[in-house]
């Protein structure tokens, strides 16, 4: 018999996901941030639901956010978290517990969050009336974040990776981009996309010499002028000119754009 190599296995999501908790727990952030929010500690029993019911080889596309926002994946763990939606339409529902040091501007409330993600609204809003349930969008799509920490100054401000001094932000993108790469060679999508212009450098930046394309649409922030311009739409043509086929008769409401 000849002699056959070997296949090594491929490392799951949670143990991809906890080797990246422990890596950016080590690092160390100083003025203007005074808080570090790490919901792969605080949540990580909801983050492995989410992983553990959603994610698997073989995706056609994955979705790259930013890092968490204070009203969505801070909250639950689940990128994008918009509380409704996580809870509602994918129903997540392990308990979640609170960072140690918590900004009093900033609680986590978990399933009791009252206050809306828009970002994470009309994105999961643009899943679920395109696809219907979360088996159908999850066939083929899966959504991740490049980096899990959230950041908050003295003033409760959000601070976004990007803006954090070079010597803090050189690790942690050493960081996020192995646990990206390792991701993505798990479930082997056909596209990678970012959501924004920084996910999308950082994507093209740490898959580079994989067999995949990288592509980019609008962010949904509300922060954004074009976003506030019905994003669902434009998000749904940005898709098929990448070409990824939509369902027919998608996006029936229009209410989350």
């Amino acid at each position: 018999m000849k002699n056959m190599k070997k296949k090594v296995p491929v490392p799951n999501l949670v143990a991809i996901a906890r080797e990246l908790r422990t890596s950016v727990s080590a690092l160390s952030f100083g003025p203007p941030v005074t808080h570090v929010y790490n919901p792969l500690e605080y949540a990580w029993e909801s983050s492995v639901q989410y992983l553990e019911r959603f994610g698997g080889p073989g995706k056609e596309v994955v979705l790259i956010g930013m890092n968490p926002g204070p009203w969505g994946m801070a909250q639950n763990g689940v990128p994008f978290g918009e509380v409704s939606a996580v809870r509602d339409w994918l129903r997540i529902d392990a308990p979640i517990g609170r960072p140690d040091d918590e900004h009093p501007k900033r609680p986590v409330l978990g399933w009791e969050c009252t206050r809306s993600e828009v970002s994470g609204a009309r994105l999961w809003g643009w899943a679920r009336q395109t696809f219907g349930t979360p088996e159908a969008f999850f066939e083929r799509f899966f959504i991740s974040n490049y980096c899990p920490l959230s950041f908050m100054e003295e003033s409760g401000r959000n601070r976004t990776p990007d803006k954090l001094p070079l010597a803090e932000r050189r690790p942690l993108f050493e960081i996020c981009d192995r646990h990206l790469r390792s991701t993505m060679e798990a479930l082997k999508p056909r596209l990678v996309i970012g959501v924004g212009q920084f996910a999308e450098a950082r994507a093209r930046a740490a898959l580079e010499g994989l067999d995949l394309h990288v592509g980019r649409i609008l962010h949904p922030s509300p922060a954004s002028p074009a976003a506030n311009r019905g994003w669902i739409e434009q998000a749904s043509r940005q898709f098929e000119q990448l070409d990824v086929a939509l369902p027919e008769g998608g996006v029936a409401e229009r209410t989350l754009g």
